[in-house]
């Protein structure tokens, strides 16, 4: 038995010495189980399922800019080999992210926070650095690596197996996604990158604190340090402000590229926040314009709106719900489509009316090993679809939430309010300064209320005090 397991450590030791492949960034041997082939048809097989999920923001001139300089970086990168691909999906959210193989991803909610082309070309460097560095195989290959550890202690110390969840915990924590190395890499390679094209990376520096701004005012609790998968926003402006002016005197770049006015007429127009056609959230009050429905949403849970499914949090991840279009020719189909989908085996099930509406009432169960989930669903025919609404918990947590969903599933109804059914979007226009003064006075001057300075002194990425000059061009958002 002890040479058995010797040999299969030894098997395990030439797997990953023959797993061994350079970094395209580094030159350096490292462990990759993951072939530049299964990369590729990894963001293959990503693409779809993401663009699915968000939506495409249509906007012909934005994808035009974004993938003119995405070939232009991708071209001077690491791996220019690699067949990329640069989209602006459909989210408020502010945020930026990569799929292995080069799938490259903005939302429409940070291209409405860029101030400049150069922030965007910072922010656009980082991301393909994740690509070209391969963070995301690197992360793949150590979680594999790490799952392997423990089955071999499992192997030569059966006592160590009553450990492995809290030791698979650990493992999480250690290779969290991506990890501070990897994104101090990323902001290395984003500086390289976008003064290589032309621009000034120390604006990517000052959207770092746009972007801890933006936190701060949504009343985000601040992520430690230690933890973080991203270095804090203050180390992160003082290395790529270092950077940056190491790569303008290699490269000899006396005036780089900033872009401001370019970028901002780009921008005029833009959706900004929720598209209420989609759907929107409002004083605990889903309503979905297009679909002419509403439903209350439990207070004080997390909510998120995407093309394929609403979602309901409890903050103590003790509880959720979702709602989903279901197939199905009727009621009793589109529930068996539920079971069989989501694994679930039925309880009880009986039909039942919600506000007027046929609807199937199903209380259902998934077996799992730390324990039974319950779920309450309630499938809803309405306007030639059928809805599910699904809520979810431990069956020992069951009887504590059941009111709570059976509430929400009972208050989906028809939408009739004219306002509701015609509420517009809210639209970032560009404006020029009136006259020399703050930028306080100058959002003022085009009726920004007081409640909303702040705001909008962050999306402009500055200060309510700073001194704006006649003809400055400035950001403001109206209705419609």
């Amino acid at each position: 038995m002890k040479k058995y397991m010797i040999a299969c450590l030894m098997a395990g030791v030439m797997t990953v010495f023959n797993s061994c492949s350079k970094n395209p960034v580094t030159g350096k041997r490292e462990v990759s189980f993951v072939s530049e082939e299964q990369e590729i048809a990894m963001g293959q097989q990503a693409d779809p399922e993401i663009v699915a999920h968000f939506g495409l923001y249509e906007d012909p001139t934005l994808q035009r800019f974004i993938e003119a300089k995405g070939q232009k970086m991708a071209a001077i990168s690491h791996r220019s080999n690699l067949n990329y691909s640069f989209k602006i999906v459909d989210s408020p959210v502010i945020n930026a992210f990569a799929v292995p193989g080069g799938y490259v991803y903005f939302t429409r909610g940070i291209m409405a926070y860029f101030n400049n082309e150069a922030e965007f070309a910072g922010v656009l460097g980082h991301e393909i650095g994740h690509i070209t560095a391969r963070h995301s195989v690197q992360q793949q290959s150590k979680a594999m690596l790490a799952q392997l550890g423990l089955i071999v202690g499992m192997v030569v110390s059966p006592e160590f197996a009553q450990f492995a969840d809290i030791a698979q915990q650990g493992v999480g924590i250690l290779f969290l996604k991506f990890g501070r190395e990897a994104e101090r890499e990323s902001d290395r390679l984003g500086v390289e990158y976008s003064t290589k094209i032309g621009y000034d990376a120390q604006e990517m520096a000052e959207f770092f604190l746009t972007l801890q701004r933006t936190s701060a005012e949504a009343g985000a609790q601040p992520v430690p340090t230690f933890l973080s998968t991203h270095p804090s926003p203050e180390d992160r402006l003082v290395r790529v402000t270092e950077l940056a002016e190491e790569w303008k005197q290699k490269l000899g770049l006396v005036t780089p590229e900033v872009g401001r006015n370019s970028y901002l007429k780009m921008i005029d127009g833009m959706i900004f926040g929720e598209d209420p056609k989609q759907g929107f959230h409002e004083n605990n009050i889903f309503y979905h314009p297009v679909l002419k429905f509403k439903f209350q949403t439990p207070v004080n849970w997390a909510f998120q709106n995407t093309p394929q499914q609403v979602s309901m949090a409890d903050k103590d991840g003790k509880a959720m719900m979702t709602l989903t279009l279901v197939p199905g020719a009727n009621l009793q189909e589109a529930a068996q489509q539920v079971m069989q989908k989501y694994k679930l085996e039925p309880v009880e099930s009986k039909d039942v009316t919600v506000n007027g509406l046929p609807a199937l009432a199903v209380i259902a169960d998934q077996q799992q090993q730390q324990g039974t989930i319950r779920t309450m669903t309630y499938l809803i025919q309405y306007g030639g679809n059928i809805y599910s609404m699904m809520g979810i918990t431990s069956a020992a947590r069951f009887n504590e939430y059941a009111n709570l969903f059976l509430n929400v599933m009972q208050s989906f109804s028809t939408l009739t309010d004219p306002e509701k059914l015609n509420r517009k979007p809210e639209r970032i226009q560009i404006k020029p300064v009136k006259q020399t003064t703050t930028l306080a006075r100058a959002l003022q001057s085009y009726n920004v209320s007081n409640e909303r300075l702040e705001e909008m002194a962050i999306l402009n990425g500055m200060n309510l005090q700073d001194r704006v000059e006649q003809g400055m061009l400035i950001k403001v958002v109206v209705r419609g």
